[in-house]
């Protein structure tokens, strides 16, 4: 067996931690680059108290607002602007978009060039040699794990691909993760940001490199999404909020030393150019995905482990074990299928995917990372036969 294990230096986890951000920030420097997402302007209050925060440590305050999902014009024109900011560290305030260009801004500051001398698939894949610039990650939603990854999805605008800016050097320093930032989340983005975090948590365990230091992790993220999705989305209890959180700082660390999965494969090329968001596209493929592996494995490969990791998953999300594995791994699928109905997923179709554009989707996505990941390598029929069962 051989597996890497990383996670961000520290993790600060739990209610009213926010408050710790001056000190914390302060331990790295004195000029402070803060990005933040178009939600934190509407909810200036948070950013108003990060501000003061700041102030009162003697740390610079300058704001950059990311107003959508993270391209590579946006972060390039940023870079010209800071080359002479002289930035101590970088604080992320917000969802994964804005973490992940956070991660960018910090690593570009420190190595120079631009964003397709680095980047997977639609770049050079050249190496990041030196560490970024000190980064503070404090996620304002409960899905995206990014405060303890090792990658930033970026959007190249000219084709419409989302792919990976990876490297070791993108992990925070610090992730501070106070669940009190979620409460006011709009239910459409806790079922969003809820459901990539369960995907999150399924595919790392039936990935290829799946490993021992995730599984235990794994195991109580799913127990906490089965049991709070639904009330954080319904009700927005803190309990419920709380158990989010966690899950999907898990789901974070599970990914980033696991790997994912085909949900995670299609997302990509479905997000870069439907517009869909990641959360969504996810959930859509999910159960989908799911089928097709366990098809595919009681043909090729009955013996699997892989197998009896499905009925695992079936356990933790109905929280009981039925009389045969195929019961327990049929009942998994069952409640995925159901948790999106309850938190009102919209369709592929809804965001203009169509049957012939399935073709183009699948070859673009057999290219991922995180389809290498999967424990099941598919034709590109297979790929297109997930699409269309997923299209509906």
């Amino acid at each position: 067996m051989n597996f890497d294990f990383a996670i961000a230096n520290l993790i600060i986890f739990g209610p009213g931690r926010f408050r710790e951000i001056g000190d914390i920030a302060q331990s790295f420097g004195k000029r402070a680059l803060v990005v933040t997402g178009k939600r934190a302007l509407s909810e200036a209050g948070i950013v108003d108290n990060l501000k003061q925060n700041l102030e009162a440590k003697k740390v610079e305050f300058l704001q950059f607002v990311v107003p959508g999902e993270p391209d590579l014009n946006l972060i390039e024109q940023k870079m010209v602007k800071l080359a002479n900011a002289d930035c101590d560290l970088v604080i992320g305030l917000g969802g994964g978009s804005v973490i992940d260009t956070a991660k960018a801004i910090g690593v570009l500051l420190t190595n120079g060039g631009n964003l397709l001398d680095y980047m997977e698939v639609i770049g050079k894949g050249q190496p990041l040699t030196k560490p970024a610039v000190p980064l503070i990650a404090i996620p304002t939603t409960a899905g995206t794990g990014s405060e303890t990854t090792r990658n930033a999805v970026i959007k190249d605008p000219n084709t419409g691909v989302k792919a990976s800016l990876r490297s070791q050097y993108l992990l925070p320093r610090v992730a501070l993760v106070d669940p009190e930032l979620t409460y006011s989340l709009p239910p459409e983005i806790t079922a969003s940001t809820g459901l990539d975090a369960l995907t999150q948590l399924i595919e790392p365990y039936i990935s290829k490199r799946a490993q021992p230091f995730t599984a235990a992790l794994i195991q109580d993220g799913i127990q906490r999404v089965a049991r709070s999705l639904i009330k954080a989305y319904e009700q927005g209890d803190s309990i419920a909020r709380e158990d989010m959180a966690l899950a999907s700082l898990e789901s974070g660390i599970a990914l980033a030393n696991s790997g994912l999965g085909a949900a995670h494969g299609f997302s990509g090329s479905l997000g870069g150019k439907y517009s869909i968001p990641h959360g969504i596209a996810c959930a859509c493929l999910l159960p989908h995905v799911m089928e097709a592996n366990i098809r595919s494995l009681q043909t090729k490969e009955p013996t699997s482990p892989i197998l009896d990791r499905y009925a695992k998953i079936g356990e933790w999300l109905i929280g009981k074990r039925l009389e045969t594995e195929q019961d327990t791994r049929d009942a998994g699928i069952k409640f995925v299928r159901e948790l999106c109905l309850r938190l009102k997923v919209p369709s592929l179709r809804d965001f203009g995917l169509k049957l012939e554009d399935l073709p183009e989707i699948a070859n673009q996505s057999a290219k991922s990372s995180s389809m290498r990941a999967n424990p099941v390598s598919f034709s590109q029929d297979e790929l297109v036969g997930i699409l269309t069962s997923a299209l509906g």
